[in-house]
């Protein structure tokens, strides 16, 4: 076998004792090209540095597989750290702007304002900083784990690595299986001394409530905040395209077609009550009348004995929609013209009336103003949606009653721009309509956001840094992993018809302890996987196929981002019409975690292993739910066949049973989590601290697994393998293990801190009583 014919880059170590079978290493280049077979020209701009090894072992039938293994660097180390960067200075940015917005304020608001402005100057000021820094860097394109206590690297996830494995057997195709290896996402400049993010936003929730009282704030829940940047998420897009769409309708209108005419209304009227539906609730009617008692001069202001004043319980006097699909609810005057919806007084309340206390009220406010301005939306657009009716009816009735000779002399005798003067005023008012309300529910969300940040004041906005931190991690990971397993499908018309009608599952094994620092890295962990919930991928058509113009472009706020995944033109061709036309794509996040070190030996003998128990047991819940939609909307005809005969669904009965089961140390966990992934075309990633040591333990030993049971690995060869992917063996030179991070062979000494004792222990019994009675004291010393 002719190793350049495999071999892209020059094969710099041939093993000497081949037939010894002291290691089947056949071939090792570091730093290579990348091979077309692997990664191929069009990946070339993403991953970096490849560095290959090639083996043959035996099989069952006596023959020879070839296995190749190919690690890279991910150039989309650096490249979505900075992007999500610098849409946080831009978001920071504009809630500056809208809280300058809000207008006048009185001296005890106005002052929070202020300081809240300045927690977010500080902020942005120092994210412009780590980006300075990040665009000075030039060399490797990932971050090794001696820099993760590094400010300006706190974003950049650690050692993310892609690892494809390529078996080539006699007789059959070659079969490929991908993985990402990653250091845990965690703050780890920030430390742990204080937990992780899901210890540190439950605390900070069970204190939020002292907070708003010590600052003189209104306290709202978690899900009122979160509805509150979700209103606004909705606000900055659809009140542009409803804009962008009533200018189309009056182009359409001017030329008289009613295709488009019809086609336009038709998208204006479904993104109008979009708009209108976004604001039915009572958290913005609340707001902007906590609003209103902030201006100045309010507590001046004479109160009549008036029993207090209620409002509604939480519930719109009226459903949106209804306006647009209840005819009687619209009152234009004279339709054809150019005149603007009246203004009706909404019916009176319905229903037993409730005060929310935390809310202030006065009597000179008008709480149904809101009602006729939020109303009026929807009037606006049904007088649009009459008067074009009206038009198209009177065309088609002047082309019926037309004869065919004269119907050309009618059609040139109207004036072209006749439908768009008569369409002109209404749309106007719809516009104008449609920014007051957008206009006043911004305010008041705006100030419903101004109530969380005064109270993140104590932390200076630190748990929204650290939050921002891990993320960035995650998403990093995440990104690298969904354009991997997005190339290696293009030609599985199986796998794209998964992509576009459910989406993908992204399996994260993690390997971390739940003792010391490494419990609050699995919190952190466990908060960054979770928050990719709001990321959806699109895939465009890239510009060119330069380099730059292949690279992922994500978009959005800390709500939901957005990744487009640019492929080049031939590529692009080759996908579904769904997914050319730019379809939102999920990913279903899931993680799994058993610690495996001695740590954890130590937290499961004398500690508290919750958090994993709990993690597994919540994860197993969306991979199961994951499966369940996959099996309603896909074929099983889509899916990789495996030589394993159990099917996806005892995998995941058997899992189920393991996340429950009280069982040290159950890495059957970790196994059929793996398995189940990959069973339903998912993205595999594995992690430890710095995915180093345990991270390519747990790798080697599943690629192992996989030649066993998928390819016939011969089982005297299986040990073999798994000593040969796990260390390098040349000429004069012992055993030793593979560093990701040097890119060569690192020294791997013995652990010889544990003999010294061992042997003084030999010497008499009695040290060794005394010597485990001070070592029990210690561990429970370290442990309270």
């Amino acid at each position: 076998m002719k190793m350049g014919e495999i071999e892209d880059g020059e094969a710099d170590h041939i093993t000497a004792d081949i037939q010894g079978q002291k290691c089947a290493l056949v071939c090792e280049s570091l730093h290579g090209t990348t091979n077309d077979k692997d990664y191929g020209p069009r990946m070339s701009a993403l991953f970096k540095n490849p560095v290959c090894k090639v083996y043959r072992f035996q099989t069952v039938d006596s023959k020879w597989m070839l296995v190749r293994e190919q690690m890279a660097e991910s150039t989309l180390s650096f490249t979505i750290p900075k992007q999500l960067i610098t849409l946080h200075i831009q978001e920071d940015s504009r809630r500056i702007q809208e809280l300058k917005d809000l207008g006048e304020l009185s001296p005890h608001w106005d002052n929070l304002r202020r300081e809240v402005i300045t927690r977010y100057d500080q902020v942005i000021r120092s994210y412009q900083e780590n980006l300075e820094e990040l665009d000075k860097l030039t060399g490797p394109s990932f971050k090794p784990s001696c820099s993760k206590a590094q400010k300006y690297l706190e974003f950049i996830p650690i050692n993310l690595h892609t690892q494809r494995m390529r078996v080539t057997c006699p007789r059959k195709t070659d079969a490929f299986y991908d993985i990402i290896t990653v250091g845990a996402p965690a703050a780890h400049f920030q430390g742990f001394k204080s937990g992780g993010l899901q210890r540190l936003l439950g605390r900070y929730e069970n204190e939020k409530k002292s907070y708003s009282t010590a600052y003189q704030c209104i306290y709202y829940s978690p899900e009122q905040t979160a509805r509150a940047r979700d209103v606004l998420g909705t606000l900055s897009e659809l009140q542009p395209l409803i804009g962008s769409l009533a200018d189309r309708l009056l182009q359409a209108a001017q030329q008289r077609c009613a295709h488009a005419l019809r086609d336009t209304l038709k998208s204006l009227a479904e993104k109008t009550e979009q708009f209108v539906h976004a604001l039915k609730d009572e958290l913005v009617k609340s707001a902007l009348l906590a609003l209103h008692a902030a201006r100045p001069g309010y507590v001046s202001k004479t109160q009549t004995q008036t029993p207090p004043l209620q409002t509604r319980a939480p519930q719109m006097p009226s459903h949106p929609g209804q306006t647009v699909t209840e005819p009687d609810a619209v009152v234009c005057n004279n339709v054809a013209g150019a005149q603007t919806p009246t203004k009706e007084e909404p019916p009176p309340p319905a229903g037993p009336l409730e005060r929310q206390d935390s809310i202030p009220h006065h009597k000179e406010y008008d709480e149904e103003e809101w009602d006729r301005v939020w109303a009026n939306v929807a009037k606006s657009l049904n007088c649009v949606i009459a008067l074009v009716d009206k038009l198209q009816e009177q065309d088609n009735n002047n082309q019926e009653s037309t004869p065919d000779q004269a119907l050309a002399d009618v059609i040139t005798s109207h004036n072209p721009s006749e439908w768009r003067e008569q369409l002109s005023p209404l749309v106007a008012s719809l516009k104008e309509c449609v920014t007051e309300v957008g206009d006043r529910a911004q305010k008041s969300m705006t100030f419903v956001l101004l109530q969380e940040a005064v109270c993140s004041i104590p932390q200076g906005l630190f748990l929204q840094q650290r939050r921002d931190v891990v993320f960035s991690q995650a998403l990093s990971a995440l990104a690298c992993g969904f354009v991997m397993r997005l190339y290696a499908g293009l030609e599985d018309k199986g796998f794209l018809q998964q992509l576009h009608l459910v989406g993908l599952v992204a399996q994260f094994e993690s390997l971390l302890s739940t003792y010391s620092e490494e419990i609050g890295m699995l919190e952190d962990m466990e908060t960054g996987i979770s928050d990719l919930h709001r990321v959806t991928f699109r895939i465009t058509e890239a510009k060119s196929d330069d380099p730059a113009d292949l690279q992922p472009v994500v978009s959005g706020r800390r709500d939901h981002y957005t990744v487009e995944v640019p492929l080049p033109q031939q590529s692009f061709q080759m996908i579904p019409p769904e997914l050319r036309e730019g379809k939102p794509l999920q990913v279903y996040p899931v993680l799994f975690n058993v610690g495996i070190n001695e740590q954890q030996t130590i937290a499961e003998r004398f500690g508290d292993i919750s958090l994993q128990e709990r993690i597994n047991q919540r994860n197993f819940e969306i991979l199961d739910g994951y499966f369940k939609t996959l099996s309603d909307k896909v074929p099983s005809e889509c899916l990789p066949c495996f030589q394993t005969q159990m099917d996806v669904k005892e995998l995941l009965e058997t899992l189920g049973q393991n996340v429950v089961t009280k069982k040290r140390k159950n890495v059957e966990i970790l196994w059929l989590a793996g398995t189940i992934c990959r069973r339903l075309n998912g993205i595999r990633f594995t992690s430890c601290k710095s995915a180093k040591d345990r991270t390519s333990m747990s790798v080697t030993l599943e690629q192992c697994a996989l030649l066993r049971d998928e390819h016939q690995l011969n089982k005297d060869y299986f040990i073999r393998a798994l000593d040969c992917m796990r260390s390098r063996l040349t000429q004069g030179e012992a055993a030793q293990w593979d560093d990701p991070e040097a890119g060569s062979v690192a020294n791997h000494k013995p652990a010889s801190r544990h003999f010294y004792p061992i042997a003084l222990l030999l010497v008499s019994s009695h040290l060794l009583v005394v010597w485990l009675i001070l070592s029990l004291v210690f561990l429970l010393a370290k442990y309270q």
